[in-house]
């Protein structure tokens, strides 16, 4: 499968270049455990979504929790292993990035994304 790309649609700023997508049960599940670190330029789109965690990982992430247009509802910036965010009753999905991509990026809630 060809990874989507992330774009923030007003500044054309480019947030992750290769995004998997997880939106089966078992891909959510999974998510990024087992990994050893999430590349800069790299994202896992989970949807749907709107809590994740950390537990059994052993890096932290920046989590974008998005609506249903794509726009930013919530972000944690570096979101330590071993623990929950919180549950983000208007997010339809999440996008986990590697830690410092929101504020490389200059992600802000009302941001809106462009995942193709």
């Amino acid at each position: 499968m060809t990874p989507l790309r992330a774009v923030e649609v007003e500044s054309g700023c480019v947030v992750a270049e290769r995004v998997r997508r997880a939106a089966t049960h078992w891909t959510r599940l999974k998510g990024l455990l087992g990994t050893d670190t999430l590349p800069e330029g790299d994202g896992l789109w989970i949807t749907p979504c709107r809590q994740v965690h950390t537990v059994g990982m052993r890096y932290a992430i920046d989590v974008v929790f998005l609506d249903d247009v794509r726009r930013v509802v919530e972000t944690v910036r570096a979101l330590a292993p071993g623990r929950f965010s919180a549950r983000v009753a208007a997010a339809t999905s999440v996008l986990e990035l590697p830690a410092g991509t929101v504020e490389r990026t200059g992600l802000l809630v009302g941001s809106v994304l462009d995942i193709a």
